[in-house]
């Protein structure tokens, strides 16, 4: 799941990994828990409206034989995965994790099962379109649709792979953190969390595939969309200028938005390993807030790849144009019928 144990963390906060002062960051919880579940409303909301659309549209109007269809269709699919995680996460941050131990391991399946497909699927229809622009003739343009299927069935159980982990290591865990958060109070709160059980070593390696996954994909679409941009901008293209400014914006924002977050949880793992630098308290609390933000911003992403892939088209712009026209005209037909009488002899009148 993503490493929501930095709300509770009650080794770090309150025991020697800080030396023997108590680290109680109560302010960075309470903004966690305060802002982090809006946030995941709003992009559930705006992922499912988005990503629904573009299958609807891909099933409806677009040839599913093509490369670029199979792969859209499959890269919406793993945004609504994923963004089937985030009303959980919502709700853990603001209660702790009250669903008991098989939710916890199938949510962090799910969740990370998404994960994965969607920055693989993004990768390869960045290949994709790399290979069309610079190697129109080449073998891998002329696939046809039993290729397209085998290779999303390999995307697929590459991610379940990779997802198996955090389903198998993650349990229900309790952390008596807010016995010292609210001690003001004589208060002791027991809270249940949905993390790796004393396993420091699966969640290095959790933290550490997040990473290389992200610098894999990032290195991939940055190369592919650098020679693409320099292949449009030569004298001899005819591009748009959408087009150039399409391209930046995916590079840009998918670095913006998944960079910050990997270096947050990279910089948080070093705690594990005591490093003197990450084990103040006051630096451990920075960290926290860095990675409250990065998180939000780079689960925000589920929702703008149908924004940036597809919505900015003008191809998807006339399919859902065309889809909103034909809604429109079903329902004010029964009215039309309606205010019409016809004759015997097939003359039609208007009632209006």
């Amino acid at each position: 799941m993503p490493d929501t144990s930095d709300y509770y963390d009650y080794d770090n906060q309150t025991s020697g990994s800080y030396g023997d002062d108590i680290c109680i960051k109560k302010n960075a919880i309470q903004f966690g828990k305060a802002v982090t579940p809006i946030i995941f409303i709003i992009v559930v909301l705006f992922s499912c409206v988005g990503n629904t659309l573009v299958l609807w549209v891909l099933v409806k109007y677009e040839n599913l034989k093509s490369l670029t269809n199979t792969f859209l269709l499959n890269l919406a699919l793993s945004d609504l995965i994923f963004t089937f995680g985030l009303p959980f996460w919502a709700y853990y941050y603001m209660h702790g994790w009250t669903l008991g131990d098989p939710a916890c391991k199938a949510v962090n399946f799910v969740f990370y099962t998404g994960y994965y497909s969607s920055i693989i699927f993004l990768t390869v229809l960045t290949v994709h379109r790399y290979m069309a622009v610079v190697h129109p003739m080449s073998v891998v343009m002329s696939r046809k649709s039993l290729h397209c299927y085998a290779t999303s069935i390999v995307i697929w159980i590459i991610s379940f792979c990779a997802a198996i982990p955090q389903a198998r290591f993650n349990s229900v865990v309790s952390s008596s953190v807010d016995e010292f958060i609210d001690a003001s109070n004589n208060s002791t709160n027991i809270v249940l969390l949905c993390d790796f059980d004393g396993e420091i070593n699966w969640k290095l390696m959790s933290t550490y595939m997040q990473n290389s996954f992200f610098i894999i994909a990032f290195v991939v679409i940055a190369f592919c969309y650098t020679v693409i941009l320099g292949r449009l901008l030569r004298p001899t293209s005819h591009t748009r200028r959408k087009t150039v400014q399409l391209i930046l914006f995916i590079v840009v924002f998918f670095f913006l938005g998944w960079g910050p977050y990997n270096v947050a949880i990279f910089l948080d793992s070093l705690i594990s390993w005591k490093i003197s630098r990450f084990s103040d308290c006051n630096t451990s609390e920075s960290l926290d807030y860095l990675i409250y933000v990065s998180r939000m911003v780079a689960f925000s992403h589920c929702c703008l790849n149908p924004v940036f892939y597809v919505f900015m088209g003008i191809k998807f712009r006339n399919h859902l144009k065309k889809m909103l026209q034909t809604f429109c005209r079903s329902n004010t037909e029964p009215q039309n019928r309606h205010s019409r009488l016809i004759y015997s002899n097939g003359e039609e009148i208007s009632m209006y």
